[in-house]
């Protein structure tokens, strides 16, 4: 009787080496196969809030004001129209937004303004949003040229350059919530409300350099319509390098950020595109600027 031959050291080395390799080639497939349901997960998000925006135009003559004078958002004022009515009949829209007696309501996590393209762990405490809604190219939330801006009252007609090349909203990274610059990702600076009257486009690149004036609130609060929590303006391209600038809640300088060199935007029609870092911010500005007048070049 033969003895049985057993599996050599180097064998086992070559199988092993195989198998890592094997893993090698299968991991990036993985990951583009997760980051391709993430994007479609993110899309169909934008798509339910586009859907809400209109029947709510359907139902009210208008598009919901971008902030109102309690600071609530589109998010919150929409709340019917993506099947959380409950949630709606319990905010309290005579009292501010961040009053204790909307608390409650404030700290629901609601699925369709969560991307899950954000890998940031959700607070225990707030429901944030990953979609900020389009105020216009100008600095200020009041009287901008976009569509949602402070006690904006937008019909789908008063859009003259087209519902196809206007923005409604985009999706943007959230705010870590620290209070120490590490990466305009995720902390901006914020300004008192007088700075507005002469903010420039370098604004805020000093005070983030310094670690001065620091905020990472972008997004922190669906119900909140205020700058860079509900709503944003195109004054800054994705993935901008200068931080995003905040006066007050009241306006600034903003630009959506992602992970990835592109992020999804919603149009006015309900249509979801991509946008990326190469375009330019004239560009950027006729997308978001509801009434400029000039056809929309390729992006």
């Amino acid at each position: 009787m033969q003895p049985r031959r057993g599996v050599t050291l180097f064998q086992m080395l070559v199988v092993l080496a195989f198998l890592l390799m094997l893993l090698a080639f299968l991991l990036p497939a993985v990951a583009k196969v997760r980051q391709a349901a993430s994007r479609a997960n993110s899309q169909n998000n934008l798509k339910q809030i586009a859907i809400a925006c209109h029947n709510y135009h359907d139902s009210n003559g208008i598009l919901p004001p971008g902030v109102d004078s309690n600071h609530f958002s589109v998010a919150a004022m929409i709340l019917p129209y993506i099947e959380q009515d409950n949630l709606y009949k319990q905010l309290d829209f005579k009292k501010p937004c961040d009053d204790k007696a909307n608390a409650q309501v404030r700290g629901a996590i609601i699925k369709v303004y969560v991307s899950p393209s954000d890998p940031l762990p959700l607070p225990g405490d707030v429901g944030p949003t990953n979609y900020l809604f389009n105020a216009g190219s100008q600095t200020s939330l009041t009287n901008n040229n976009g569509v949602f801006y402070l006690d904006s009252k937008i019909k789908l007609q008063q859009i003259p350059d087209g519902t196809s090349n206007t923005l409604m909203a985009g999706e943007t990274l959230r705010g870590d919530r620290m209070k120490k610059a590490v990466t305009v990702s995720r902390q901006h600076v914020l300004l008192k409300s007088a700075a507005l009257k002469n903010l420039k486009d370098n604004t805020g690149v000093d005070d983030f350099k310094n670690n001065q004036n620091i905020a990472g609130d972008r997004g922190g609060a669906w119900i909140d319509g205020r700058f860079l929590m509900g709503t944003f303006t195109g004054t800054r391209v994705l993935n901008d390098s200068k931080p995003d600038v905040s006066c007050g809640g009241e306006g600034g300088l903003s630009g959506l950020r992602s992970v990835n060199p592109y992020t999804n935007i919603l149009m006015c029609d309900g249509s979801v595109r991509v946008i990326t870092n190469t375009v330019k911010l004239d560009v950027w500005q006729k997308l978001t600027d509801r009434q400029d007048g000039e056809v929309l070049p390729q992006f």
